[in-house]
């Protein structure tokens, strides 16, 4: 059974916190899981577009085509067997710019989405490391958000001030948007300091911490050279299993999709 796609955008002002690897990664591993998958890169640097196999410099119509220069969605979108790209590159950068002059420019990505969002059963957008344009786009787009937060010192730095980004935005543009969850990454349950930086972040968000944690893995950070999720690089590797348990976590707590 199939059901109306949600669209979640995968957020964090702070760099280097696993917003591309959970973007690349939980979209192969809900495709494994036989959801329709849709990727929106929606970072200039297009990591996300490579991670999953997409030539970024040749990716051509992209997504800043279709914001600013009218190209068609569907024409701009790349199957792969770890689900389908909307695939970003640098030109993406100047978008926010560009966009200031559009009539709701807030809801030019939601605009572009909604003309393909039947075809899936989830869409996943990759915000850039801002609270700017481009990432209010994703908000206003987006039906929920899914924090990644590293575990180190300064964990929650910075998550108040995205959090009140998402209170405006409800307030003022997109009122049903909701945390769909906070996910723990980078986590190494030797040290007293990935268990307390777990500990404050469920205090600062008690229940919406996923209980699947993401841990420090060298095959994880290896695939994205190989252009492929963990899955495909790694099967059997620690953060292949965390993807997998996040992807089924995820289905469970939206049962109409199951």
């Amino acid at each position: 059974m199939s059901f109306l796609s949600k669209t979640i955008a995968i957020v964090n002002q702070k760099g280097g916190v696993g917003k591309t690897t959970t973007c690349v990664n939980l979209s192969a591993a809900l495709t494994e899981l036989g959801r329709r998958v849709l990727v929106c890169d929606f970072d200039p640097q297009a990591n996300t577009t490579s991670g999953m196999g997409v030539d970024k410099s040749s990716a051509s119509p992209n997504v800043y085509d279709v914001l600013i220069n009218g190209a068609p969605c569907e024409k701009a979108i790349v199957s792969t067997r770890f689900g389908d790209v909307l695939p970003s590159n640098k030109a993406l950068a100047g978008a926010g710019i560009e966009m200031i002059g559009l009539e709701r420019r807030e809801f030019s990505l939601k605009r572009a989405l909604s003309s393909v969002s039947y075809r899936y059963d989830f869409i996943l957008i990759d915000c850039p490391p801002s609270l700017e344009l481009l990432t209010v786009n994703a908000l206003c787009a987006a039906d929920t958000i899914l924090v990644p937060v590293q575990c180190e010192y300064y964990a929650l730095e910075g998550l108040s001030d995205l959090m009140s980004t998402v209170r405006i935005v409800k307030r003022a543009l997109n009122p049903s948007l909701e945390l769909e969850g906070v996910l723990l990454t980078m986590y190494d349950g030797r040290t007293n300091l990935s268990l307390q930086v777990a500990e404050e972040v469920k205090r600062h968000f008690p229940g919406k911490v996923y209980s699947t944690v993401v841990p420090r893995n060298v095959r994880l950070s290896e695939a994205p050279s190989h252009g492929k999720p963990v899955l495909a690089y790694d099967r059997y590797s620690r953060g292949s299993e965390a993807y997998l348990a996040l992807a089924s976590e995820l289905l469970g707590k939206n049962p109409k999709s199951l």
